[in-house]
């Protein structure tokens, strides 16, 4: 079993740990809220002080950060893994980020000797704490082959998808579905809640036909609950959305109906929703009609 470092103990970052621990692995462990590190050594891992720090206890190091900047830091920053890691070492860049941002890590970190693997998420915090989920991989065939047992160990599913970038840019194209499908799942059922029918029915049934969705099984009782505790916090899926929006831009591929979906997610986020389940759009759509 492997010594893996995580670097991000978050919501998601968390319930990584959580599935490497419970496969067995020594995990040693990195976050800047002192609770999430805590809570790492609750289950048995080793704190870290630093991200320098994780990268010299450990064989591979994943980095699950919330934004472009932070990840930039952390993998190439004069304290970063990087710099404190050493030849034949692997990062498993695990953060939603952009396909431009990922290719640059994955050049600047061969430069230095270390491998590299492009290794996005699909699936919500909740979901990955069950197994539940899919990891994409992009990288070097021969990097996969060896960290594959340690990707299946977070979720049984890790496809690998080709060179460093392409599978991010397929994370975001999943990204781009989840929030077409939850903004069209909370038109439904506000639909139905005034109409009078009983959400609980209404779910069941749904779920049921050739209307269901992943996203209506997730985040439908969220909806008709009108409470949204965070899998994905909507504050960072906006950033999801705007990487979204950037790397269509970028191919040449029309996005009329994100574009819609992404002004509904950034009222609900005005109204100061930032902190909660990007199922909280559902407020947003109530808010038009009053």
């Amino acid at each position: 079993m492997a010594t893996i470092g995580i670097v991000g103990l978050g919501l998601l970052g968390s319930a990584v740990a959580a599935r490497l621990r419970g496969g067995g692995h020594d995990v040693v462990g990195h976050d800047v809220v002192a609770e999430k590190v805590r809570a790492l050594e609750a289950l048995g891992g080793q704190a870290a002080p630093s991200a320098e720090a994780v990268a010299r206890a450990a064989e591979g190091v994943c980095v699950v950060l919330p934004s472009l900047a932070a990840v930039e830091d952390v993998v190439l920053g004069p304290r970063g893994l990087a710099a404190a890691g050493r030849a034949g070492q692997t990062i498993i860049q695990m953060s939603t980020i952009s396909p431009t941002l990922t290719e640059r890590l994955a050049r600047e970190v061969g430069a230095k000797g270390l491998a590299f693997l492009d290794c996005p998420i699909s699936g919500t915090s909740g979901m990955v704490a069950r197994g539940d989920g899919i990891i994409f991989v992009g990288g070097e065939q021969r990097v996969f082959d060896r960290w594959r047992p340690v990707l299946e160990a977070v979720l049984p599913r890790a496809i690998y998808v080709g060179r460093p970038g392409q599978a991010m840019t397929l994370k975001l194209v999943a990204n781009l579905l989840v929030a077409l499908n939850s903004a069209a799942a909370a038109e439904a059922l506000l639909m139905a809640r005034r109409a009078g029918l009983d959400l609980e029915l209404v779910l069941d049934v749904l779920t049921r036909s050739a209307a269901t969705s992943r996203m209506l099984e997730v985040r439908g009782p969220l909806m008709a609950r009108q409470e949204f505790p965070p899998q994905m916090k909507l504050d960072l899926f906006m950033k999801d959305l705007h990487l979204i929006q950037d790397a269509a831009r970028g191919v040449g591929a029309p996005l009329p109906l994100t574009d819609v979906a992404e002004r509904l997610y950034a009222a609900a986020l005005d109204a100061g929703h930032a902190g909660e389940d990007l199922a909280v759009v559902i407020t947003a759509l109530a808010r038009l009609s009053g």
